[in-house]
């Protein structure tokens, strides 16, 4: 009974996260200190620099 109680709280979790996950987004992105640690830590990761930022600002390389 434990383990259908666990299953059906991870199903119900697992669907409302997929059902509500921009919202929860913008909540959590909407305090600028998290908004800036995001925004910093993905300049960090070499294929966000490279290919996605030149492709958002128009510029070819940097």
């Amino acid at each position: 009974m434990r383990l259908l109680w666990w299953i059906f709280v991870l199903v119900t979790g697992f669907y409302l996260f997929n059902r509500y996950k921009y919202r929860l987004l913008n909540v959590i992105l909407a305090v600028d200190v998290i908004r800036k640690m995001a925004v910093s830590l993905s300049m960090q990761l070499p294929y966000i620099r490279e290919k996605i930022l030149p492709k958002i600002l128009g510029r070819t390389s940097f």
